[in-house]
């Protein structure tokens, strides 16, 4: 039976750069110094008014298709992870298809998951394969939450940047995915919500959690998310290890959703991991939702730190409430 493995992984990232510093000059009475101690970001990519996720997507794909010398031809499912689709309907990944040229015998699929969003897919990817569907998924991930912050919102407006991130999941030999478990709640909801442009009526619509201090379509509620993730994320790890018979100290890393430095540093001291083992890369770019593990992944790559048959964790986690693990061996580079 063929396995999925996570191939190559390009990345784009919009143009514009919003620092901290271009913040306090348009903002002075916001403290700067005090939000990115405790989110860890310095700046974000920030989409035109007139780009879309969809337009970042296709940036990434080609990008991918260049870099790799990939044939368009081979391309037998796109799995497109978005909470900023271009259109209710029709499906993005449809869009997608269209604009990178994929032959019409190709699969394509919106799923909008967000945080957890990277794991999912891979799940996916790997029933495709495992299952004969498809050989090689494109695996998009791309978001524009920007487009959902209003310019005075001091809470989102620091930490969330807009991105894209395309993953070729190819079929291989040996397993280097496995060990899924995933959880949702849905009665979370009201912790991280755009109540309105969908089809339910304003009036009838899931309230925030707290009161909505600022005029941003998306509402956080980050103290509630926080307590969340530090509860259910170490009980994910360990159910994930023990079901597969693994301790802690045959892990290498541990790959989580770049939410913010106070989310990720308060699960290593919950889980008593070292900051070495469960890297935060997110300064330069911000949380980017569900493109943040694939461009940590990227980045790890470029920087060799991800050792050859290491055994990683990969967990993603947020807006749902959603939440997915798995454990994970890059063996994409064993092909260099």
């Amino acid at each position: 039976m063929p396995h999925a493995q996570i191939g190559p992984i390009s990345v784009h990232l919009p143009e514009h750069v919003e620092d901290n510093a271009t913040l306090k000059e348009q903002f002075p009475s916001w403290d700067l110094d005090l939000i990115s101690e405790k989110t860890g970001i310095h700046q974000r990519h920030i989409a035109k008014p007139d780009e879309t996720a969809a337009d970042l997507a296709v940036q990434a794909c080609e990008q991918l298709f260049e870099r790799e010398n990939l044939d368009r031809s081979s391309i037998d499912f796109v799995l497109l992870c978005t909470q900023t689709p271009d259109y209710p309907l029709p499906t993005t990944a449809c869009l997608l298809q269209d604009r990178l040229g994929l032959r019409t015998q190709c699969g394509a699929i919106d799923f909008n998951l967000g945080c957890s969003g990277f794991v999912y897919g891979t799940a996916m990817a790997d029933g495709l394969i495992r299952t004969g569907v498809a050989k090689k998924v494109l695996l998009v991930t791309a978001e524009t939450y920007s487009k959902y912050i209003d310019e005075n919102d001091r809470s989102l407006r620091t930490i969330f940047g807009d991105a894209a991130a395309a993953a070729l999941i190819t079929s291989a030999d040996q397993p280097s995915l496995w060990g899924y478990q995933f959880g949702s709640d849905g009665s979370g909801a009201d912790m991280l919500i755009v109540g309105n442009g969908g089809s339910r009526p304003a009036e009838d619509a899931i309230p925030p959690r707290h009161r909505k201090r600022w005029k941003s379509r998306l509402y956080m509620d980050g103290p509630s998310l926080i307590n969340f993730t530090v509860e259910a994320i170490p009980r994910l790890v360990d159910e994930i290890l023990a079901e597969n018979g693994l301790s802690d100290d045959e892990i290498g890393h541990y790959l989580f959703h770049q939410a913010t430095w106070k989310m990720l540093d308060q699960l290593r001291k919950r889980m008593d991991i070292s900051p070495e083992r469960l890297p935060v890369d997110l300064a330069d770019v911000g949380n980017t939702v569900s493109c943040t593990l694939p461009i940590l992944i990227d980045r790890m790559r470029q920087r060799d730190e991800l050792v050859r048959d290491a055994t990683n964790v990969l967990v993603g986690f947020g807006v749902g409430l959603s939440w997915g693990g798995c454990l994970w061996r890059d063996q994409y580079r064993d092909q260099s």
